[in-house]
């Protein structure tokens, strides 16, 4: 396996660990983990550095991470460098950007918000709701005809097409997928690529002024032009990604007891292999 495969396995799968809650502070206390994700950002795989710009910000979700996120050596710089790097994708530096605008303002919170730093990170992941960036917004997808696992791995492809797509996380249970979206890409153009697979229909979650939710259709006279993304790398195929392989599976997200000896391996690998 080469240096450049391992290096995207391992960023991919620290990714999937920082998808929980659970195991935010444990990536963030160990002593490879959050270096080995900072020197992932100079990576000259734009794949590597976008997997690893989507840990960072799993971790910056927890707010008692903060603190040491930003002060961690190299962090804020290898920030900048993805933001100022004139090969960095779009969506790419839109999210570092974001990042980056969390982390500066840690410390200056009011010290109340730290003692409910324990209850935030129990909280069931939301992918970056409410974030203070302006330039971006989430949008809450119901999916209908996303059942399974084929499913789910043809709306990422749909969803990976589309200029403007930041991130997106899936709710399988409840048939629903938060998208994070640049804030001039209109939602219908996430309806309209999810409804070109002709196995899922999309339609938009919005809460009302009372809180209650309310389910929208796409309207199937106005289809909104998608603007395709050629600036990121397609991601690892599910049948070449060895977290899909069940005898190879690093850990079930939310299982931190079985995480933290995979934390220890990688940990290993980020110190013995930073010859890229």
């Amino acid at each position: 396996m080469s240096a450049e495969l391992d290096a995207l396995t391992v960023v991919n799968q620290l990714r999937d660990l920082a998808a929980d809650p659970l195991n935010r502070r444990a990536i963030v206390e160990d002593q490879g983990c959050l270096p080995g994700l900072i020197l992932f950002l100079d990576h000259p795989n734009p794949q590597v550095v976008y997997s690893a710009l989507l840990a960072v910000r799993y971790l910056a979700e927890c707010r008692a991470n903060r603190e040491k996120m930003k002060g961690e050596l190299g962090m804020m710089l290898s920030l900048q460098n993805v933001m100022q790097k004139s090969t960095s994708p779009g969506e790419t530096k839109l999210l570092a950007s974001e990042i980056y605008e969390i982390l500066q303002v840690a410390g200056k919170e009011e010290a109340e918000q730290a003692e409910a730093a324990a209850a935030s990170c129990q909280r069931k992941a939301q992918f970056f709701l409410g974030s203070s960036n302006k330039r971006a917004k989430t949008v809450v997808l119901h999916i209908d005809g996303l059942d399974d696992s084929s499913r789910r791995s043809l709306c990422e492809d749909a969803l990976l097409k589309i200029r403007g797509v930041i991130s997106f996380t899936f709710q399988m249970a409840v048939k629903r997928c938060v998208v994070r979206i640049r804030s001039d890409l209109k939602a219908e153009a996430l309806g309209t690529a999810i409804n070109s697979t002709k196995v899922m229909t999309a339609q938009q979650v919005v809460r009302t002024e009372n809180g209650a939710e309310r389910i929208l259709p796409f309207s199937e006279d106005s289809e909104e032009l998608v603007e395709v993304n050629e600036d990121i790398p397609d991601y690892l195929p599910e049948e070449e990604s060895p977290s899909q392989e069940q005898d190879k599976a690093v850990t079930r997200v939310g299982s931190i007891t079985d995480g933290m000896g995979w934390l220890n391996t990688a940990a290993n690998f980020l110190t013995r292999s930073f010859y890229w």
